[in-house]
């Protein structure tokens, strides 16, 4: 009896360390799986140094399971994933191991090969190890040789010591490309990778299209990254071997953790981890505005970032389509308007073309397509270049030498501080050298306009004698002749010698009276804070929009000049774009382009309208994705700092795509580069909307504006005006309602019943709470804007727990019985907006 106990025992171990000790897997102490060993879901590997695990990890919003590796400090940041298409369910059985051929393999539970490395080997004894640079190594453990490493295969992050090379005679690249999106590592639509044709530069390509470029690397740096002309000194090399490879390598992780990153929306970002904040701190991303995307002038278009319109042609040449140039879409650039002289010679190969010379263009970002000629002087390049009928511009950089072009000249920009001189060929007509035909004719130019000049002052002194006898009044008739002076005329004093709008366009009263038929009720879309608002439409069928500042006008000069400087210098698809401006003795006008769907508040408040059934939640979500970009360009990305005090439904305005833009800036402001706040005693804008700062102290920053865009986030949501939305049953305003359903977990209550969906809950849940952050009572405790995007496209995943709004209870009259038409107090009937101001 005795001795059967014993055995049974024995079986019993037996089964346990034979069956079921492999199917428990291991959390492994080592950096290496070998061909006798396997990692099981969910055990990792360590490098020697604790610096990155291989194992498996869950993207958050998916229960889609991958093999990754990640920093040890910082499990959320994954560097590298092995199965990115081809995501595994969960389930614990899924392990990684050495197949018999001596690859590396992912299998999940039903025992099928999921992914591999597929390296040409036979060696059955290899190894696998994970190191502290973030490499995964398949290597002979014989020999030491490595068969196969991730740092050739990355997914959408370099880490340093990674070498990212282009075998100009393979064709063989390494190239990192973006998740589809922050919980899909599958391949997105961009990547990045060198290029090594002429001069070494730096991609990023979207749908295989250029999207980005570094410009030539000169051994030192890329010349086309106009903020980081000291970023990469200490952090690469471009190593040119004599094999025709060209590698971008970097530094061995010292005492910091460092990494560049390719983002879902396509910008290639440099971060460095902060041992003190456990987050990682942003030190260059790019690209960072409208001329830094690929070719968004066209061929000889420059682009500058800090010129409205961005984008103008070289000197000699004149758009290819201008009437696509007036709308703004630059990407058929430039013709050359006089041609060369080599040109004319048909002659690509002489020596003709001395006629020809050269325009120099200063801190330039030089074109693409560069040729390289070692030279050690620049006067070198210059002679050469001129010899050669198909050189049209040149460039020199010590250490890359001579830089030509021969074809069209793309992707070029002027920085502000940094880059380098471009030098464009252009013909002697453009140039201007005829010195003597030139002064000839200015001294002919000088004495018919001397001449032309007293006479007109003649005419005047005459003209000056026979109307002395018209009154002031009649004075400003003359101005406005076709209106009586009633409330509504323009009439306000004489403050034209104020205007400083040299780079705007301006339109005479008389051709604005003309687009509007006398300014004609029938085109009246609407009256408020500032003045009447009329739809005109000019000679070339182009709509606009033509604000005119009334005498009854809260608003007066200072708002008027304050519209004028702070748009005509803003250029952004999220923000109402100005076409110019009037100004004629009393006559204050500005121009807009026309939205055929008017203002945001009608769309969403007026029961009539047909819109309520056509704003579902993916047009509402992306009303809301759009203002939030456009006040992003206005606090972070615009060459000017704005705050813009007056964030509401009627001041955003939506084109016939359902786009918002965000208008009236009569009431914003510029921040200094230092300054976050600033104090007013003449509180301007609508309640309702105003954080508890403003209304009550005069106190006013970004971080007001994020409040007026909480309101907006909510109010969108609802499908209910704030200011004229009240609860009986819980006494509450539209925030309180939000906050309480919101914490109830009910807040498919609170939602439009034109979008809710249970489909949709997690998303509206979201938004909300991202909503509530935005309205909290103190500026410190609200996000930035750029945080607050970054949570709607789930850039950030865990959201913090909102604190409850101040003005949860409604503090107007209306839930005290009474109550207004809608028509009245329910939205605006403007097709531009109009701010009412409201004293403090």
């Amino acid at each position: 009896m005795k001795s059967g106990k014993i055995i049974l025992n024995f079986v019993l171990h037996f089964i346990f360390l034979v069956i079921c000790v492999p199917l428990m897997g291991f959390s492994l102490t080592t950096n290496t799986i070998s061909s006798n060993s396997f990692l099981k879901d969910p055990d990792t590997i360590v490098s020697s140094g604790n610096v990155f695990k291989l194992g498996f990890f869950t993207p958050e919003n998916t229960t889609n399971r991958y093999l990754g590796i990640f920093y040890t400090f910082s499990e959320k940041t994954v560097v590298w994933v092995a199965n990115r298409d081809k995501p595994l369910k969960e389930d614990s059985s899924n392990i990684v191991t050495i197949s018999k051929d001596g690859n590396l393999v992912l299998i999940d539970g039903r025992n099928q090969t999921i992914w591999s490395v597929n390296a040409k080997t036979s060696h059955e004894n290899t190894i696998l190890q994970i190191q502290d640079n973030g490499n995964l190594i398949l290597q002979d453990n014989a020999t030491g040789s490595i068969i196969w490493e991730s740092f050739s295969y990355p997914t959408d992050t370099f880490l340093p010591t990674v070498k990212v090379f282009d075998n100009l005679t393979t064709g063989e690249k390494t190239l990192a490309s973006s998740w589809k999106n922050g919980s899909d590592p599958a391949v997105g639509s961009f990547m990045t990778g060198l290029e090594a044709l002429n001069i070494p530069q730096f991609f990023i390509w979207k749908n295989h299209r250029p999207y980005w470029r570094s410009g030539p690397w000169n051994n030192q740096i890329f010349i086309g990254v106009q903020d980081a002309y000291d970023v990469y000194l200490d952090y690469f090399s471009v190593l040119n071997n004599h094999a025709g490879i060209i590698y971008l390598t970097g530094p061995n992780q010292g005492k910091f953790f460092m990494k560049f990153s390719l983002n879902s929306s396509g910008s290639l970002v440099q971060t460095v981890w902060n041992n003190e904040k456990k987050d990682w701190d942003i030190i260059w991303s790019s690209p960072e505005n409208e001329c830094d995307v690929y070719g968004t002038c066209g061929p000889f278009g420059i682009c500058n970032a800090q010129n409205s319109p961005i984008c103008s042609c070289l000197r000699g040449f004149e758009p290819v389509n201008k009437e696509e140039w007036e709308r703004r879409n630059w990407t058929s650039g430039c013709s050359r308007r006089k041609q060369l002289e080599c040109d004319q010679s048909n002659n690509t190969g002489g020596s003709r073309g001395n006629g020809d010379g050269f325009l120099k263009l200063k801190l330039m970002k030089v074109p693409d397509f560069a040729e390289q000629f070692p030279s050690g002087q620049e006067d070198e390049c210059r002679s050469r270049c001129l010899r050669n009928c198909s050189c049209i511009a040149y460039a020199y950089d010590r250490n890359i030498g001579c830089m030509f072009w021969s074809k069209s000249l793309i992707d070029v920009q002027r920085f502000a501080s940094v880059g380098y001189d471009l030098y464009v060929r252009l013909s002697a007509s453009e140039l201007g050298n005829n010195k003597v035909k030139e002064l000839f004719i200015i001294i002919a130019a000088v004495a018919v306009i001397f001449c032309i000049s007293i006479l007109i002052f003649i005419v005047w002194c005459q003209m000056i004698k026979r109307k002395g006898g018209k009154t002031k009044n009649e004075k400003i008739f003359e101005a406005g002749q076709i209106f009586s002076l009633d409330s509504t005329a323009i009439a306000i004093k004489d403050e034209s010698q104020q205007v400083n709008i040299e780079e705007l366009p301006l339109f005479t009263f008389e051709m604005l009276a003309n687009v509007t038929y006398q300014f004609h009720d029938n085109n009246l879309l609407g009256k408020g804070g500032f003045g009447p608002v009329y739809k005109g439409k000019l000679t070339n069928g182009k709509e606009i929009a033509i604000k005119r500042l009334s005498v009854a006008s809260g608003q007066g000069m200072e708002e008027f000049m304050n519209e004028v400087i702070l748009i005509s210098k803003l250029q952004h698809r999220n923000l109402v774009r100005l076409h110019g401006c009037c100004v004629e003795k009393e006559e204050k006008m500005l121009i807009y382009e026309y939205m055929p769907n008017k203002s945001l508040d009608i769309c969403l408040f007026d029961p009539t309208h047909p819109s309520r059934n056509i704003l579902n939640w993916t047009k509402r979500f992306g009303i809301i994705e759009g203002i939030g970009r456009g006040l992003l360009y206005l606090h972070k990305d615009s060459r000017l700092r704005i705050i813009h005090r007056d964030l509401k439904p009627s001041n955003v305005l939506l084109d016939e795509d359902w786009n918002p833009k965000i208008s009236d800036f009569g009431m914003a402001r510029i921040f200094g580069g230092n300054q976050d706040h600033a104090n007013t005693a003449r509180v301007m804008g609508t309640y309702g909307y105003m954080a508890p700062e403003y209304a009550m102290e005069g106190r006013f920053s970004e971080k007001s504006d994020v409040y007026s865009f909480g309101v907006l986030m909510l109010e969108i949501v609802k499908g209910k005006k704030n200011s004229h939305y009240y609860n009986h049953e819980w006494s509450l305003g539209l925030l309180g309602c939000a906050w309480k359903l919101w914490s109830e977990n009910n807040v498919l209550a609170f939602t439009d019943e034109n979008i809710a969906d249970s489909n949709l809950e997690e998303e509206i849940v979201r938004c909300i709470q991202i909503a509530l952050l935005c309205v909290q009572e103190f500026p410190k405790d609200r996000p930035v804007i750029q945080t607050v995007l970054s949570m709607l496209n789930h850039e950030i995943l865990d959201l913090p727990t909102p604190k409850q709004p101040i003005f949860a209870e409604k503090w107007n009259g209306l839930h005290g019985g009474s109550s207004q038409p809608i028509s009245q107090v329910g939205f605006s009937i403007n097709g531009v907006t109009l701010s009412v101001l409201n004293g403090r």
